[in-house]
């Protein structure tokens, strides 16, 4: 495919991260963690509680709810081997949420940990809850390349998957941190305000944020919205390619409402600020769903996806209140209040931002898609940024420390 972005060498997005910069496990106190912030080619160093100086009164913070699943499953066959199976995404039913509160029966697509020594039949584990004795089985249905279908059943069928998982898996902390789950993780790597199951990956950027930072925020007056994108283990893969344009970027889910349009739609002159790179491609995938929405490119009916290149293939160069505004109309023509979809898009530097004006983000894996998003947001910068935070006692990765990006060239106090 010939793209405006295969000049990009991966080689050219990569740096040396020491294993001792990677924080193993989070700070006591979710809000103490240092905090880079970059304006206008000026970084400073302050604490995650100053935030609320970077997030102004009258713009808009979004935050993605999505809650980590226990979607790690343990087990022993009879001849002693153990298996792992990493439930990735939901297979039947499709949705999350019909997928994780059904009982009886459920498949997943999933990634098989010592697959080897399970060739043929079902494994089968006992679950205890309320004292009560439950029977699951996992069956593989079906297998392309290192990802397998597989089909959950138990009895009795009292109990929802979500129950199951909550009772028996365990939290699918990122591998880089090379250590077995604990029990305190179950609590760490979840935001407080993670609302509904699906992610097999923490949004980290909201890791720093408690009530005391959140309300702060509320009493300036900053506008505080939520979507949901479920954070699939693709998050972690690393771009293995030299050139970026033989990179296959993962699908993740996106959930976002008529309410939270409206109010990107309110505040594009005041600033918006997203929590995550998650929350960033969520915002600037709906750019793009409204734009195909506006050229009546969208069917309601059928499973909405936002290709991997088409931002850098479309030339209309239609409008950000243009295209909410068709997404708007399609939704209420629809007689929905909220739309799912699924976006593939790489956000690499050339990239043009329709929406986010802000990023509050941890630092990211050498090699990383999420190192390009960085770049693409603010440039050459980044390195200097990186440079800082590795020479200034920064920890790296999910349970390290925050940055506070800002894209725009003039500050947002001359915005307001």
């Amino acid at each position: 495919m010939q793209i405006a972005q295969e000049h990009i060498k991966m080689e050219d997005y990569t740096y040396d991260l020491p294993q001792d910069k990677i924080a193993k496990f989070p700070l006591e106190d979710r809000d103490s963690s240092k905090l880079l912030c970059y304006e206008n080619g000026n970084i400073d160093e302050q604490t995650f509680p100053m935030i609320s100086n970077w997030v102004p009164a009258h713009s808009l913070m979004i935050k993605n709810n999505t809650r980590v699943i226990q979607a790690r499953l343990l087990f022993n066959k009879s001849s002693g081997a153990r298996i792992e199976i990493f439930c990735l995404e939901p297979v039947f039913p499709s949705d999350y949420e019909s997928n994780l509160s059904a009982r009886k029966k459920v498949i997943w697509k999933c990634l098989i940990g010592n697959s080897k020594k399970w060739k043929s039949g079902s494994l089968k584990k006992e679950i205890y809850i309320d004292g009560k004795s439950i029977l699951l089985e996992a069956k593989k249905v079906s297998s392309s390349m290192s990802e397998h279908n597989i089909e959950f059943s138990w009895e009795p069928a009292n109990y929802s998957f979500s129950e199951l998982l909550a009772r028996t898996g365990l939290m699918p902390i990122p591998p880089y941190l090379n250590r077995k789950a604990e029990e305190g993780d179950r609590k760490w790597y979840q935001t407080i305000y993670a609302q509904h199951l699906g992610s097999v990956a923490a949004p980290t950027a909201g890791l720093h944020f408690t009530d005391t930072i959140l309300d702060s925020l509320a009493k300036q007056k900053t506008h505080l919205a939520e979507l949901t994108l479920h954070v699939g283990a693709g998050t972690f893969t690393p771009v293995k390619d030299k050139k970026i344009q033989n990179h296959k970027m993962h699908a993740e889910h996106v959930q976002v409402s008529k309410e939270l349009i409206q109010s990107v739609l309110n505040h594009t002159e005041k600033g918006i600020t997203a929590v995550g790179t998650t929350t960033l491609r969520s915002l600037e995938s709906m750019y793009w769903l409204g734009v195909l929405c506006y050229e009546k490119k969208v069917n309601f009916s059928q499973t909405i996806e936002i290709d991997q290149w088409l931002p850098y293939q479309d030339k209309s160069g239609i409008e950000t209140t243009t295209s909410l505004r068709s997404l708007l109309t399609a939704m209420t023509n629809a007689g929905v209040n909220e739309i799912s979809f699924i976006t593939r898009i790489i956000i690499v530097p050339g990239y043009a931002f329709k929406i986010v004006d802000q990023l509050i983000t941890n630092f990211h894996q050498p090699n990383s898609t999420l190192l390009l998003l960085v770049a693409a947001f603010i440039g050459e910068d980044w390195k200097r940024v990186y440079n800082f935070a590795l020479n200034n006692k920064f920890r790296f990765l999910s349970y390290g420390d925050s940055s506070v990006l800002r894209r725009r060239n003039e500050p947002f106090s001359q915005l307001m």
